[in-house]
C-alpha cells in the first residue's frame, strides 16, 4: 500500500468521521487528491473508521478503513480500486463485485469521465473500446460492423472535433490522430487487446497539458493495460456469433517470480465474414508485459504488442443508392467476370451490364467496385521506468517505438499491360510505412499546498507514402485479402516524410483550501514535417512525381495555457471551470486532409508562407453530485475552432488552379454534457447520458470561383442531440444489460442540404459467473451479447469519403451502413 500511494506521500490534514464507507472513500479521495473508486455494494454494508488529524494519506487509509476484509488494486494511471477481500466459494457468490461501471471525475478540475475495465469485457470480445465509450456524453462513435474495428469505417467525434483532432494514448505513449491511412500512430484495437484493456479516461474539452498528442484540439482518450497478476493463472476464451464469428483468446500470468517481476502474454485469433456481399475480417495479436520492482522506489514496466489485420471493407453508399437499393448494396468480391464486364464497358463506353445503376456519384463504374480492403501489419512496445527520490519528488521515464507497414486496396478501372496479364483491372495501392521512436518524461515536486509537475515528450517518426498499381490476370481472380509488396508495373507517386515533434510542460496544483483547488499551467509545441519525393516509376523508367512538392513546414506555438479550479461545496457537491489554448499540428502525408504537401508543387509554394496551424479555445463549467448511491454531472461549454483547414480551390492566381489547403475561417461550438449514475436498489443500476451540442461555421467559402454560403451552417457529422440510457444487473453471478443509443440527424454537406435521418439503437448483453464447488466449472463464466437488439436499418458512418459543399441529388456515396441484429456466445475458464 505504500508504494501504490507514495504520491502524495506528504502530511496531508484529514477529517472524516464514521460513517458509510462509501461517502467516506468519497471524502478522503478529496481531501487527499488522490482518485478511489469502489463498488457501490462495498459502501452499503460496511462503515469507516473515524479518522481526524494530519497524517500521510496511506496510514490515513489504513485507519479507516481498519480490518473490514478490503483489497486495493492499483492501475497504472494511478487510479485505487476498494474490492471484498476474496472469500471461500461458499461466500464467493456475495463478494464478486466490480470497480463502478461509470466514474465521473470527482475532484477534477475539468470534465472527466472514466469507463471501467468491467464495462470493456462486458462487450463483446474483440470490441473496440470506443464503442465502450460512446456511452459517454458528448462522444460520436460509428463503425461498419457490429465490433467497431473495421477501420476504413472507424469515427470519433466528440463536440464536433473528428479523430484527426482528438489526443489518442495508451500508457501514456502516443497513439497519433488515428486518421485512416494514419501516419503517425495505430489505432487502439492494434495496441493493445480488449481482454488486456484496463480503465479508459475521456476529458472531452482538453487533455491535459502532460498528454502527449500534437493535434487534441478537442480533448482527449487515454487508454490504459492491465498489469500482471501476483498469482499464476491461465485464461482461455472462445468466441462464436453472426457472420460464422470465431475468436481465441489466451492468456498466461506468471504470478510473482523469485525477484519479485510477475509478466503475462497472450494471443488472440479472429475470424468473421462481412455481415453483407463477400469478404472477410481477420486478425491476430499478441501482448506482452512485464513488471518488475528494483528496490522499493523503482518499478520497471516493459510492453510488447504485434497486430496484424486484414479486412475486406464495406462499400460507400449515397442516400440515392439507399432509397433504390437498400442497406445491403456490396461490392462484388466474389464475382471478377461482372467487375471486367464493368471495366470494359466505362473503358469502351458501352452499355453497362444488367442491374448497374448509376446512383453513386451519377457514374455506373462506381456503382460497385470488385475489391476494397485494408492490411496493418504493427509492432509497438515501450520501457517504463517509475521512480521516487524522496517523499517529495518523483517521477517516471518511458521510451518507444512502433512500425507500421500498411496497405489500402482497391482494384480500378487501369488496365492491366497485356504482358503482365491483361486484365482490364488493375490493384491500387496506397501503401504506409511508419518507423517512429520518441521518450516521455515527467517530475512531479510537491511543496506546502502546491504539487508542481513538468515534463517533456520527444518523437521522431519517419513516414513512408506511396500510390501503386499490380497487374491482374486477365482469367484468374486475385485474393481478396492478398499483400501486392513488390510487384508493382507502375509507381504513381512516391515520398518520404518526416516529423520531429518536441513538447514541454510545466503544471502546478494548489490546494488554496480544503475546499478549493487551483490547476493552471502551459506547455509548448514544436513540430517540424518535411517531405521529400522520390519520383514516379513506370515499369523501370524513373520519372518526375507529376510536380508533388517537396520542402519543410512547421507548426509552433510556445505558450498553450491551461487553467481550471474545483471547489469542494460539501461533501455531495463540487463545481468546476476552466480554459484551455491548444494547437494542432499538420498531417505530413501525401493524402492527410490537413497536409500542406497532399497538392501540387505550385500549390503548396502559394501557401508554405502564409498557413497557419488550427487552434482552439475551450472554455467550461460543470457540476457534480456525489453520494453512496448516485453519480451526477453537468457541464457547459463554449468552443472558438480558428484556422479551420480545408482544401479548395483558390482560382487563377495559383498555376493549375490546384486543391490546396487554406485556412477558411473557424467554428463556433456551445452545448451541455449530462451523466448520471444511480445504483436504485440493491443489484441495480441504470446510467443515463445526454449531450447537446451546437457546432456552426464562421466564414463563408469561395472555391474555384463559387461562393457556398455556410456561415451559421451546422458542422458535418455532428449530430446536435445524443443520448444513452444503460440498465443493469449484477448479482455477482447473473449479469446483464441493456442499452440504448440515441443520435440525432447529421449532415454531409457544408451547406447542409442533405441529411442522414435519425437512429436509435438498442444492445443487449447477459452473463453467467460460475461460483459453485465443482472443480470443472470452477472459474467459467460465459456471456450473449446482441447488437442492434431490434434490427433498425440505419447509416453508421457519415464522410468515409469525406464531406462536399453540396449534394443537391444525394448522389454523393460517402455514407456506411450500420450492421443489422447480431447475436455473439463467449466462455471463458480461469485456470
Amino acid at each position: 500500500m505504500a508504494g501504490a500511494l507514495a504520491a502524495p506521500a506528504q502530511d496531508t490534514e484529514f477529517s472524516i468521521p464514521s460513517q458509510p464507507l462509501s461517502s467516506a472513500v468519497t471524502q478522503f479521495a478529496r481531501q487527499s487528491g488522490l482518485h478511489v473508486a469502489m463498488d457501490g455494494k462495498i459502501g452499503e454494508k460496511l462503515r469507516s473508521n473515524a479518522i481526524k488529524g494530519t497524517m500521510k494519506p496511506q496510514d490515513a487509509l489504513r485507519k479507516m478503513l481498519g480490518d473490514k476484509g478490503i483489497d486495493l488494486a492499483v492501475q497504472p494511471d494511478g487510479t485505487i480500486f476498494l474490492t471484498r477481500r476474496k472469500v471461500p466459494a461458499a461466500r464467493a457468490r456475495q463478494s464478486s463485485a466490480s470497480e463502478s461501471i461509470v466514474v465521473l471525475g470527482t475532484g477534477s478540475a475539468r470534465e472527466t469521465q472514466s469507463v471501467s475495465r468491467t464495462a470493456i469485457a462486458q462487450a463483446t470480445p474483440g470490441t473496440s473500446p470506443f464503442k465502450v465509450l460512446s456511452q459517454l456524453p458528448g462522444v460520436v462513435f460509428t463503425s461498419s460492423d457490429p465490433l467497431g474495428i473495421n477501420e476504413a469505417s472507424q469515427q470519433v467525434i466528440i463536440r464536433g472535433f473528428d479523430q484527426s483532432r482528438l489526443g489518442f494514448t495508451m500508457d501514456g505513449v502516443p497513439l497519433g490522430n488515428l486518421n485512416y491511412g494514419n501516419d503517425n500512430g495505430l489505432s487502439i484495437a492494434r495496441a493493445l487487446q480488449t481482454e488486456n484493456n484496463g480503465r479508459a479516461t475521456l476529458t472531452q474539452g482538453a487533455g491535459s497539458v502532460d498528454v502527449a498528442a500534437s493535434n487534441d484540439l478537442g480533448g482527449a482518450l487515454e487508454f490504459t493495460s492491465v498489469d500482471p497478476t501476483d498469482k499464476f493463472g491461465v485464461d482461455v476464451a472462445g468466441t462464436i456469433g453472426s457472420a460464422t464469428t470465431w475468436r481465441t483468446f489466451m492468456r498466461v500470468n506468471s504470478g510473482l517470480l523469485p525477484g519479485g517481476g510477475k509478466f503475462y502474454v497472450s494471443y488472440d485469433y479472429g475470424d468473421a465474414d462481412k455481415w453483407k456481399g463477400w469478404g472477410a475480417q481477420k486478425q491476430q495479436q499478441a501482448n506482452a508485459k512485464f513488471v518488475q520492482p528494483i528496490g522499493e522506489k523503482v518499478k520497471l514496466t516493459l510492453y510488447g504488442d504485434w497486430a496484424l489485420r486484414q479486412e475486406n471493407d464495406y462499400h460507400d453508399l449515397s442516400l440515392a443508392t439507399i432509397q433504390k437499393y437498400g442497406y445491403n448494396l456490396d461490392d462484388i468480391n466474389n464475382n471478377y467476370s461482372l467487375a471486367k464486364d464493368i471495366a470494359l464497358a466505362y473503358q469502351n463506353k458501352t452499355p453497362f451490364p444488367a442491374g448497374i445503376g448509376t446512383t453513386n456519384g451519377g457514374t455506373a463504374q462506381d456503382f460497385v467496385y470488385y475489391n476494397n480492403n485494408t492490411l496493418r501489419q504493427d509492432v509497438l512496445g515501450y520501457g517504463r521506468l517509475d521512480f521516487q527520490i524522496n517523499d517529495r519528488l518523483k517521477g517516471y521515464t518511458t521510451v518507444y517505438g512502433h512500425t507500421n507497414n500498411g496497405e489500402g486496396v482497391w482494384v480500378t478501372y487501369t488496365p492491366t499491360p497485356s504482358d503482365l496479364g491483361g486484365s482490364p483491372l488493375s490493384a491500387r495501392t496506397t501503401e504506409y510505412g511508419i518507423h517512429r521512436e520518441g521518450f516521455v518524461g515527467s517530475l512531479s515536486y510537491h511543496i506546502a499546498n502546491h504539487t508542481i509537475e513538468g515534463g517533456f515528450w520527444f518523437e521522431n517518426d519517419d513516414f513512408e507514402e506511396a500510390r501503386r498499381f499490380y497487374p491482374l490476370d486477365v482469367n484468374q481472380a486475385p485474393n481478396s485479402l492478398t499483400w501486392y509488396n513488390n510487384t508493382w508495373y507502375n509507381t504513381q507517386w512516391q515520398a518520404n516524410f518526416n516529423s520531429k515533434t518536441y513538447q514541454v510542460h510545466l503544471q502546478d496544483t494548489w490546494q488554496i483550501t480544503k475546499a478549493l483547488k487551483l490547476n493552471y499551467g502551459f506547455k509548448s509545441l514544436i513540430v517540424d514535417d518535411t517531405a521529400h519525393q522520390v519520383g514516379a516509376n513506370y515499369r523501370g523508367v524513373i520519372t518526375s512525381a507529376d510536380g508533388y512538392p517537396s520542402g519543410s513546414i512547421q507548426a509552433a506555438n510556445g505558450f498553450l495555457p491551461q487553467v481550471g479550479m474545483n471547489y469542494r461545496v460539501d461533501n455531495h457537491h463540487e463545481v468546476f471551470a476552466d480554459f484551455a489554448r491548444n494547437m494542432a499540428a499538420f498531417d505530413n502525408s501525401q493524402t492527410g486532409k490537413t497536409s500542406p504537401f497532399s497538392t501540387t508543387v505550385a500549390g503548396y509554394d502559394a501557401i508554405k508562407n502564409s498557413i497557419k496551424p488550427e487552434m482552439s479555445y475551450t472554455e467550461e463549467i460543470g457540476y457534480r453530485y456525489h453520494d453512496r448511491a448516485i453519480q451526477a454531472s453537468l457541464t457547459g461549454y463554449y468552443v472558438e475552432f480558428e484556422n479551420r483547414l480545408l482544401s479548395i480551390r483558390e482560382g487563377a492566381t495559383v498555376t493549375g488552379n490546384p486543391l490546396i489547403l487554406s485556412n477558411v475561417g473557424g467554428v463556433t461550438a456551445r452545448g451541455i454534457d449530462a451523466a448520471f449514475n444511480y445504483n436504485f436498489a440493491q443489484n441495480w443500476s441504470i446510467y443515463a447520458s445526454y449531450a447537446f451540442n451546437d457546432s456552426r461555421y464562421n466564414d463563408n467559402v469561395n472555391s474555384d470561383g463559387t461562393f457556398y454560403a455556410i456561415k451559421g451552417k451546422q458542422v458535418v457529422a455532428m449530430p446536435r442531440n445524443l443520448a444513452n440510457v444503460k440498465l443493469g444487473y449484477d448479482d455477482g453471478s447473473i449479469w446483464g444489460n441493456i442499452n440504448m443509443q440515441f443520435q440525432d440527424k447529421r449532415t454531409y454537406t457544408y451547406t447542409n442540404d442533405s441529411w442522414v435521418p435519425a437512429n436509435d439503437i438498442f444492445n443487449l448483453n447477459v452473463g453467467y459467473r460460475y461460483h459453485g464447488s465443482s472443480p470443472i466449472l470452477r472459474g467459467v463464466d460465459a456471456q450473449i451479447n446482441v447488437t442492434n437488439l431490434f434490427d433498425k436499418r440505419y447509416v453508421s458512418t457519415v464522410g468515409s469519403q469525406g464531406f462536399q459543399f453540396t449534394d443537391p441529388q444525394h448522389t454523393f456515396a460517402t455514407l456506411l451502413a450500420g450492421a443489422p441484429r447480431m447475436v455473439f456466445f463467449t466462455v471463458r475458464k480461469h485456470f
